[in-house]
């Protein structure tokens, strides 16, 4: 199978649900799947893989130390992963502070009408404002 026909993200996500939720069922209900597609989604990821990463069993199963490497390693990629469209979103606020350096007359007549609507736009802009020190 060609790397763009596998979507690899998702059949972590499903491995990773497997062994948080304890069993192929649970998972399966947390991915709206059938628990025969999940347990033939990581038998597929396995085979890709050519590592067996559960030893299963009719009522449990146990990670194997590939298992556990690549559980570790699939969390870290997923988080990141959710980190970066957190973070490439459309419609992102900017976040931080901003200091308005400005003379008091300035600032009253000119910035105090606007920055209202200023902080109303950009919530989580956190703004100060000083007057010159001379």
């Amino acid at each position: 199978m060609a790397r763009l026909d596998v979507n690899r993200s998702g059949e972590m996500e499903v491995f990773v649900r497997v062994v948080e939720h304890g069993g192929f069922s649970a998972a399966a209900r947390s991915n709206r799947m059938t628990p025969s597609a999940v347990s033939k989604l990581v038998a597929r990821l396995e085979a890709r893989l050519g590592a067996r990463l559960l030893n299963r069993s009719t009522r449990r199963f146990q990670l194997t130390p590939e298992g556990c490497g690549f559980y570790e390693r699939a969390t870290r990629i997923l988080a990141d992963l959710a980190d970066a469209e957190r973070g490439a979103g459309a419609g992102e606020q900017p976040v931080g502070r901003i200091r308005l350096n400005t003379s008091a007359s300035y600032a009253v007549h000119v910035l105090a009408p606007i920055l209202p609507e200023f902080s109303n736009a950009i919530k989580a802009l956190a703004s100060k404002s000083s007057r010159p020190t001379t």
